[in-house]
């Protein structure tokens, strides 16, 4: 996954700014904040047709995004309430961009945008509730590719080459091919941990 691969290549990177954006005094919980405000002005810029400043505020947020946690390391401010924060404002940061761009197909009258949009954004909160309902049950589940940095890297590529309509066709398809995915994950996992022991 994307998630994983970035971390370990720019873990000592996120690590040092991390540790001057320490000496500010800022917060995770602020770099969160900022985080989200981004998306929502993406989202605002959506609604408007402004794709590729969309994609540039879209990807700036990212940054605030990555270096909340490494903030949370460097100076011991990590918080069981920082974490369900930083994932609470994820959701409504994913949704203000698809709503953007649901508002935007809507005026235009382009039916299948909004179907796509609205679809691709059902499909990501499903993808990522279905891992939080998943280990609040005690099941690890991290199955298929489109968790949210693979969500994100479509939205900006799409917003920045103005190939949105296609971004979110493969949006659509594949957050709730993930959701089902993870779905069976469960179900195996339940199935193998609820059958009974065999007989010696």
């Amino acid at each position: 996954m994307i998630e994983e691969l970035l971390r370990a290549r720019t873990n000592g990177t996120l690590t040092r700014i991390a540790a001057l954006v320490a000496r500010t005094g800022a917060t995770p919980n602020t770099l969160t904040l900022l985080g989200f405000f981004g998306m929502a002005v993406a989202g605002v810029l959506c609604a408007g047709g402004s794709f590729f400043f969309a994609g540039l505020a879209v990807a700036a947020s990212c940054a605030f995004d990555a270096l909340d946690g490494a903030l949370a390391r460097v100076t011991g401010a990590g918080s069981v309430f920082g974490a369900f924060f930083d994932s609470f404002l994820d959701r409504y940061a994913e949704a203000a961009v698809y709503a953007g761009l649901i508002v935007y197909y809507a005026g235009t009258g382009t039916a299948w945008g909004v179907e796509a949009a609205f679809a691709a954004a059902v499909g990501s909160l499903m993808v990522s509730y279905a891992r939080a309902r998943a280990e609040g049950l005690g099941v690890e589940c991290r199955a298929g590719l489109f968790a949210r940095p693979e969500r994100i890297a479509v939205v900006i590529v799409g917003l920045l080459t103005g190939l949105v309509l296609p971004a979110l066709v493969v949006l659509a398809v594949a957050t709730n091919a993930t959701a089902a995915r993870r779905l069976l994950c469960v179900r195996g996992a339940t199935l193998l941990s609820s059958r009974p022991p065999r007989s010696p």
